[in-house]
């Protein structure tokens, strides 16, 4: 047997169906085997391989045994001559195993081969070539220095900026993502080391080859796109953590004591710095702008407070009392603050409206709290009404402003309709249409293209392939959708690749899959549409779902024993409260027989369910399916609170 593709995969079904098409596409005319080793998903990956692909060797693991012990399964079951580990979050090219296994061939000192990486939007990732994490070279990396000087031979020794990354090279590291190593390589220096936990078996793996004789090449005449990609949380303490880690695991196991003491103490220096950067940096970014709303807010109010004080209050002399402006005002304007917090002000992107709606509910329950005061404490119902009419005024200001001088955490003109462009045949582009259609995205225009360069425009096409730079300028296209059953996976990334500065998303439909899938990560917002499921996900619902649950569980509190009477289950429904007014639970969710939940946006575990909401309970398989997703893909809290209402004596359930 030639070739042994291992993939290890955990709750990525989606992208794991994704990769394999790709995969069975590249293997054909070539004799190979499959292995998917699953770490115990509950998104029903295995059941996914089992029924579409089912010539797949699958290893369904019962817990997650990490990166490096499930690939080792998965070689030593292997038969092949070459064993290549790929990630589940891939899409190969369809002649990419000809070509690496030709070189391979060809090429008797080659140990391991790794290939050119475009992440979701068709950008180089700089990890398909990387070089050995000395002391400086790590530092650099840590410390942020080779972001500076990406070409310099001294600081860019890491990912090798400075060598063409469209030529064949010998290198140091390969990436894990896509990694091909001779089987007898392999029966020589050993298998992944499962001391490291991530982002160091690949750099270990690959520096033994090195040590045992042989070459890693860097081969870039065949492409991937890995989804995961450079981007991808890099930014996150986590992350920085990990990587030390994986690092000091590295030093202790290949250089000598001294050197390793040397490497892990000047890393942890790096360490620290990166982790204070990415501590400010995501602190600023969260925070920022509920602080230039705070003082924008506090300064009007006081400006105002002089203003309207001199001319009306005080005209004949005399000031507030010192308790407005250290107490009152500030209690004012964090009143504000939550309540655009919660209208949503401050979810990306950013909306006005949101923020407007905001200050005008916090400014209600200012005036209502106002009226509960002792009179010595109500200073001015018109210097309230005056702050909030101030807010109104300046706080779309400051967005448009920071959103004209391009400050990246402020992201505004989100389109509520986008603009599709699908590119295949019309059986299968019609079928991704109507899956556009049925999900939330209510798209404003959905344009079918030709992948074939030859055909012409008709009246359901607007044109080929070939045109499609002129149709997203003409067209003002937000999305190309390619339909993988139709385009092959090399004219797919030669055009992300060619449109990869048009500020467009790419993405993929798989054949007859209920997904289309694509942007730069697989944890980025967007990466996935499925039918219409993406409602009681977004961030502004879960906030509701969880702030009603907050608030009934607050309100029953005190009524729990005038309530118990009424309940089937009184001991139950205490408990109940308890559980869903600190976050273990929720009142209303999935009913949880349901066959499709897995698939669904995940949520607490709930004390009620959409059945409880009908007046019969027997229902079959395909009804409670049916009555979740419209729960996940249309939820509001008014559902929540119509089933509550409904099954009130249920709450002890």
């Amino acid at each position: 047997m030639k070739l042994s593709v291992v993939i290890v995969n955990y709750n990525v079904e989606y992208f794991l169906e994704q990769c394999l098409s790709s995969v069975y596409k590249a293997m054909q005319d070539i004799q190979g085997e499959v292995i998917v080793i699953d770490n115990n998903s509950v998104d029903g990956s295995c059941a996914m391989v089992r029924k579409k692909f089912p010539e797949v060797i699958l290893i369904a693991n019962t817990d997650n045994k990490g990166f490096s012990r499930a690939n080792n399964q998965g070689i030593k079951i292997s038969k092949g001559q070459y064993v290549l580990i790929l990630n589940p979050d891939t899409v190969v090219e369809d002649d990419t195993f000809a070509k690496i296994l030709n070189f391979m061939d060809k090429t008797p000192d080659a140990g391991a081969l790794g290939v050119k990486m475009l992440d979701g939007s068709g950008k180089f990732l700089p990890e398909s070539k990387r070089g050995l994490p000395t002391p400086s070279a790590a530092f650099y990396k840590m410390s942020g220095i080779s972001a500076l000087f990406p070409r310099s031979k001294r600081f860019s020794k890491y990912h090798l900026g400075y060598l063409d990354h469209d030529k064949i090279h010998k290198v140091e590291i390969l990436a894990g993502a896509f990694m091909l190593l001779r089987k007898s390589v392999l029966d020589e220096i050993g298998l992944l080391d499962e001391d490291f936990f991530m982002y160091g078996e690949d750099i270990d793996l690959s520096y033994r080859v090195i040590k045992a004789g042989y070459f890693n090449y860097y081969f870039p005449e065949t492409r991937i796109i890995h989804y995961k990609g450079e981007s991808t949380k890099k930014s996150s303490v986590n992350y920085v953590l990990v990587f030390y880690n994986a690092m000091v695991i590295f030093a202790r196991k290949h250089f000598t004591d001294n050197n390793a003491r040397a490497f892990a103490g000047l890393i942890k220096v790096a360490v620290y710095f990166r982790a204070l950067l990415a501590i400010i940096s995501r602190l600023f970014g969260r925070l920022s702008l509920p602080f230039i709303d705070g003082a924008l807010l506090y300064g009007g109010a006081y400006f105002l407070k002089v203003v309207w004080g001199r001319n009306f209050i005080y005209s004949e002399g005399g000031n507030y009392p010192v308790l407005l402006v250290t107490t009152i005002l500030p209690s004012y304007v964090i009143i504000w603050l939550l309540s655009v917090y919660f209208t949503g002000g401050y979810d990306r992107p950013v909306k006005i409206r949101k923020s407007v709606s905001g200050l005008l509910v916090g400014t209600i329950i200012i005036l209502v709290l106002y009226a509960l005061l002792p009179e010595n404490l109500r200073f001015s119902r018109a210097l309230i009404l005056l702050s909030t009419l101030w807010g109104v005024l300046t706080l779309p200001f400051a967005r448009y402003l920071l959103h004209h001088l391009k400050v990246s955490w402020i992201q505004m003109g989100d389109k509520e309709k986008s603009r599709f462009i699908i590119i295949g045949n019309k059986k299968e582009a019609g079928r991704v249409k109507d899956l556009l259609k049925t999900s939330l995205l209510k798209p404003e225009y959905v344009g079918l293209v030709f992948p074939d360069r030859n055909k012409a425009a008709d009246d359901e096409f607007i044109g080929n392939i070939s045109q499609v730079r002129d149709i997203i300028e003409i067209y003002e296209i937000d999305e190309v959708i390619f339909c993988s059953a139709d385009v092959k996976h090399q004219i797919i990334i030669d055009k992300m690749a060619e449109l990869q500065n048009a500020h467009i998303d790419f993405k993929i439909a798989p054949k007859d899959g209920l997904s289309i899938i694509g942007s730069n990560s697989i944890h980025t917002r967007g990466d996935l549409y499925t039918v219409g499921i993406n409602a009681i996900g977004k961030v502004e619902n879960k906030r509701n779902k969880r702030l009603l649950d907050f608030a009934l569980s607050f309100i029953m509190l005190p009524l729990i024993p005038i309530l118990i009477f009424v309940q089937k289950k009184p001991f139950g429904f205490i408990r109940n409260v308890f559980g869903v007014l600190f976050g273990a639970k929720s009142w209303v969710g999935y009913y949880k027989s349901s066959g499709i939940s897995h698939k669904l946006p995940k949520i607490k575990p709930s004390v009620l369910n959409t059945i409880d909401g009908m007046k019969s309970k027997n229902y079959k398989k395909r009804i409670t399916d049916d009555l979740n997703l419209l729960y996940a893909r249309d939820y509001s809290v008014w559902k929540d609170i119509n089933i509550i209402f409904y099954a009130f004596r249920d709450l002890g359930k």
